[in-house]
């Protein structure tokens, strides 16, 4: 039977700009004399949200701000959320490296933290030292840290310098040897930020693979990754942090989602918003409408498989542009590109000018895309230079049934096979 090993009620997290500490020796001292005479404390009420892309007129932000979940024993936690979100703020409170100025965090069990690269470490240390050094932290006796000594060097792939001091260690290195320790010295809690993104390839699936071992034992894991690919195959839960703040809980599919999905709602009718987040721009044109169709220009969110279908594009040129590109991208539902469409012919790219005004441009697909969940990237940029005149990323979700576009009967085969089932010429002979 499942139960709650961390319980997250109301947490807070206030810091002051510009200050190494949350506050001056003045602001304490006030705190103080509010607190003795039991008042709130006044520099709780002026924090402004943590949102980066705007000025503030407080010094004092909300690195986190009214925070509740709770995690069971077993559960795989991804914490998803962009830059500032206020996710390694979190994990540095879970793992009692910092302390909340609200609210409170309940933890049953052993934590074994890796939140950035060298946290743990002792820099004059040999790598050998290390490991017994974080296994005494952790409550392990020498005996156990024995142990398991052999599989950390080996999970690592540091051995032959195992007896250097760790200020020599390349920053891949480093975070092979502190995982291998935190992973392979038997926390109940397992918390994991970034880092992992050091590594190489073969060392972040070695260490994916570690921690689905070390779930499947019982024992908990919360994970942090920009890889959302990552979080979506480890993670059996998921959180979404915005500004500061919890806007979602739920499966790891439907927080991938949503924060993909975040700041990019068009109209009901395609149109894209004026006030749409664009993150590349050069303000010369803009694309005002993107809609799906069939051949008939019906517009349709959802396809039967092997349908025909045509993106319909409307763009608004605020000057003449010249030599131009536009680009469809297709990917899947958590971004992975599937194909990239432009307009060329004998594989070479036709460019195009537009004069001052809106345009409509209508590109037709026919594709075999499998049954499964899809998004349209749309692009326009200057052929010559590759500057990017605007760019919408994932603007545009749409489906594959599995139902036959021509026989009207069930796909036979699940999603898991791929995305496209390519139109190829067999031959069979007995030899």
């Amino acid at each position: 039977m499942s139960h709650k090993v961390i319980q997250v009620s109301d947490l807070g997290k206030q810091y002051r700009l510009g200050q190494v500490g949350t506050s001056s020796i003045g602001d304490d001292l006030k705190r103080w004399l509010y607190k003795v005479r039991g008042k709130e404390d006044p520099f709780l009420k002026i924090g402004e949200e943590n949102d980066r892309t705007k000025k503030g007129s407080s010094e004092y932000v909300w690195a986190l701000k009214d925070i509740s979940f709770s995690v069971e024993q077993g559960d795989v936690l991804g914490i998803v959320g962009k830059n500032g979100a206020g996710k390694s703020t979190l994990l540095k409170i879970l793992s009692r490296t910092t302390s909340p100025t609200t609210g409170e965090y309940k933890i049953k069990g052993r934590v074994a933290s890796l939140l950035e690269v060298g946290t743990g470490f002792h820099p004059d240390l040999t790598g050998r030292e290390n490991v017994f050094l974080n296994g005494a932290i952790l409550g392990m006796t020498k005996a156990e840290i024995k142990k398991n000594f052999d599989e950390i060097l080996d999970f690592s792939g540091v051995e032959r310098y195992i007896d250097t001091p760790v200020k020599r260690y390349s920053s891949g290195m480093y975070v092979r040897l502190a995982f291998a320790v935190a992973a392979h010295l038997k926390p109940e809690i397992l918390i994991v930020d970034e880092v992992l993104s050091v590594g190489d390839q073969e060392f972040q699936d070695k260490c994916l693979g570690k921690m689905r071992s070390v779930s499947e034992s019982g024992r908990t894991v919360l994970f942090v990754s920009h890889n959302l690919l990552a979080v979506k195959q480890l993670c059996t839960k998921g959180i979404y942090l915005k500004n500061g703040k919890l806007l979602k809980t739920g499966t790891t599919k439907d927080i991938v989602e949503e924060y993909l999905n975040d700041g990019k709602h068009l109209k009901s009718d395609g149109t894209i918003p004026n006030d749409f987040y664009r993150e590349i721009s050069t303000g010369e044109a803009f694309f005002r409408k993107i809609t799906l169709t069939d051949l008939n220009d019906n517009s349709l969110s959802r396809f039967a498989f092997n349908q025909p279908f045509k993106v319909k594009l409307i763009l608004e040129t605020i000057k003449q542009i010249k030599d131009v590109v536009i680009n469809v991208n297709i990917t899947t539902s958590l971004g992975e590109p599937i194909l990239f469409s432009v307009d060329s012919k004998n594989s070479k790219y036709l460019t195009r000018t537009f004069d001052e005004g809106k345009h409509e441009i209508d590109i037709a697909f026919d594709l075999k895309l499998l049954p499964n969940n899809y998004k349209l990237t749309i692009g326009l940029y200057y052929f010559e230079d590759g500057v990017t005149i605007d760019w919408l990323e994932n603007i545009y979700q749409f489906k594959i049934d599995k139902i036959s576009y021509n026989t009207n009967e069930d796909y036979p085969w699940d999603t898991v096979h791929g995305y496209i089932e390519p139109e190829t010429n067999w031959s069979y002979k007995k030899i």
